[in-house]
């Protein structure tokens, strides 16, 4: 259950709801499977499986948003079309027009959707009431829209806003990697991307390659100097979390110190316990290292709703 990506967004300082009463809300949009007519459904789960649809503990919850599709790829439509389209053809003498194709394409997809794998999938989400904290577990923000898109079905009042710096991402990597040192708490590690800003997006990448030697940093420095700006770094929080910084402020590749998770594992005696620790000291670990990045970054612009 330990999060690997981080979208990053703000409620109020804190935000005034209640445990049930939003545990009640979410029942507006519960999780059911996907119709044999229907290419999509989603909606909550019990992140614990435990039935709630809220995972609360110490004041930190968790929801869980399952999606599930059915995978009818276009070539297999677009062949069964192009079949019948020539059987009609060859009854009617001339081939179908735009709206009997389409009608045609309408009535495939209905008869084979049916017919079609289902794939599904689910996004976690921490929410933290006190300090204004809700962080999506996903790799891009589409996914993580999808889960605020079905939040706004199901609440009656959502005052969520992106997370926005005083210094963007972008700028600040190219400072450290200009300087050749990260901000106080963090360490520049092994992997970096810059980009061109021209129509060509010419992009230089570093994979598991040292970015402190004299070499490289003059390379890096002779990158920015011409115009490649980095939209990737990987960084170390206090030798206890390492992740990859994007230019939109996204988190990826979250991975926290083995030795953290030994410690839960340690408080642990059977799969609730773990559960439960494993949440805590992710929170617990999350709740400190953020402050600390939005400082790095200049400190966060506060926005309405």
């Amino acid at each position: 259950m330990w999060f690997r990506n981080l979208q990053l967004y703000r409620l109020p300082t804190p935000w005034a709801v209640d445990l049930a009463k939003f545990e009640e809300q979410l029942t507006r949009g519960p999780f059911v499977k996907c119709p044999s007519n229907q290419p999509m459904s989603r909606g909550w789960v019990s992140p614990r499986r435990d039935g709630a649809l809220v995972y609360s503990l110490g004041q930190q919850w968790m929801i869980a948003l399952s999606v599930e599709q059915r995978l009818l790829p276009s070539s297999v439509v677009n062949e069964e079309v192009k079949e019948r389209a020539e059987l009609i053809e060859a009854q009617q003498g001339y081939a179908p027009g735009r709206k009997q194709l389409k009608e045609l394409r309408e009535r495939v997809t209905e008869e084979l959707m049916p017919r079609a794998f289902t794939r599904r999938r689910t996004t976690y989400v921490w929410l933290d009431p006190k300090n204004g904290w809700f962080c999506v577990d996903a790799g891009s923000p589409a996914k993580a829209e999808e889960v605020i898109e079905h939040l706004r079905h199901c609440l009656d009042d959502f005052p969520l806003t992106l997370l926005h710096t005083q210094v963007s991402p972008q700028a600040a990597m190219a400072d450290w990697l200009a300087g050749g040192d990260a901000p106080a708490g963090f360490t520049i590690d092994r992997d970096c991307e810059l980009k061109a800003a021209g129509e060509e997006k010419a992009a230089v990448r570093y994979v598991r390659h040292p970015l402190d030697g004299d070499e490289i940093s003059g390379e890096i420095k002779a990158h920015l100097a011409a115009g490649k700006m980095p939209t990737k770094l990987a960084l170390t929080w206090d030798d206890r979390i390492s992740f990859v910084l994007g230019e939109k402020l996204e988190i990826k590749r979250l991975a926290f110190l083995d030795l953290l998770k030994e410690e839960a594992e340690k408080s642990a005696e059977h799969a609730d316990e773990q559960f439960d620790a494993d949440f805590a000291l992710m929170t617990g670990e999350l709740s400190r290292f953020l402050p600390q990045l939005l400082e790095a970054l200049g400190g966060e612009v506060v926005e309405a709703p």
